[in-house]
């Protein structure tokens, strides 16, 4: 029988995690799971609770949270990992994106979410390095990087203490219109593509969407070796606003002003300008010149609805 470390973010999803423990346990007893049930404490605790229930021989390590405390959780297992011990990871979805989930095949609701916890359907996703700004050691993540305005709508989004979900994602990216919208001039490298221009925003993306709704790269897939990269030059404040909905709706790539690829490795500097930066949500960059991004393929077992 398979041990389960249920690993809660009090916090996510403004106090959601915290409600959400009573209905976790209660739908873990039923299924008859055997499990164990943490709370964390601090900003980073997800990394080393995971790390330590890897290394104790937890078979399925699951993140309780958003996508702050499923990024910790995937990096906790991959240091396990390089350490020589594999287990998988699970997520039941309190947080306020749930982006990284959505791209895995993760189901949103607890109840849906356990069941497959039980059905332990397993498939193999690819897993991101990102390296520079505030993480010069490097960082591992599952859905994405993103560079930019959709970095700053993040950092802005946590400002809105009133309001969660995809609803504060789209009242921040309405500020941030208004914040930046002067596009820096970056350099960016990927295969044999090059180009130096000036970047409203780039989104490296090992899954599909970012901030609870917009479908950064709705094509891609989290187990294929590449990341879907999407490109937006800068385009004048009035256009923001119609981008932003073909963002919604996943349609970007046929407005003039983006550029989309894919890649195994990617190279982002700032010729003039800053890189605002997040690696599945959590800020990797405020001020920094350069960021390095690699793909790790098929690296981490994620318990989802779809057989691997």
């Amino acid at each position: 029988m398979n041990r389960y470390k249920v690993i809660v973010n009090p916090i996510s999803g403004r106090g959601n995690g915290e409600q959400s423990i009573p209905l976790i346990k209660d739908l873990l007893e039923r299924h008859g799971l055997s499990y164990d049930l943490v709370r964390t404490e601090r900003p980073g605790h997800a990394i080393e609770l995971a790390r330590q229930s890897a290394l104790d021989g937890y078979d399925v390590v699951v993140a309780a949270g958003g996508d702050g405390t499923a990024n910790e959780v995937l990096n906790g297992l991959m240091q396990a990992k390089q350490a020589g011990v594999e287990a998988a990871m699970g997520v039941l979805c309190v947080g306020r994106g749930n982006d990284f989930a959505f791209g895995a095949g993760v189901p949103h609701t607890l109840a849906a979410g356990c069941d497959a916890l039980a059905a332990d359907h397993r498939r193999l996703i690819d897993v991101g390095w990102v390296e520079g700004g505030l993480v010069p050691q490097g960082r591992y993540f599952g859905n994405g990087v993103g560079i930019g305005f959709d970095a700053v709508v993040g950092f802005e989004a946590l400002k809105l203490k009133w309001l969660s979900g995809f609803p504060s994602y789209i009242v921040a990216a309405l500020k941030t219109v208004f914040l930046y919208y002067r596009a820096p001039l970056l350099r960016i490298e990927y295969g044999a593509f090059t180009a130096t221009q000036p970047s409203l925003m780039v989104s490296v993306m090992n899954g599909r969407r970012m901030g609870g709704g917009f479908m950064m790269a709705p094509n891609a897939s989290p187990a294929d070796g590449l990341f879907d990269l999407c490109l937006a030059a800068h385009v004048s404040r009035a256009a923001i606003f119609p981008l932003i909905l073909r963002f919604m709706k996943g349609t970007q790539a046929t407005h003039s002003a983006i550029t989309t690829g894919r890649a195994s490795h990617v190279t982002v500097r700032a010729v003039e300008g800053v890189l605002p930066a997040h690696a599945d949500g959590e800020t990797i960059s405020v001020e920094s010149r350069e960021l390095t991004m690699g793909v790790l393929p098929r690296q981490l077992a994620v318990v989802s609805v779809e057989a691997a």
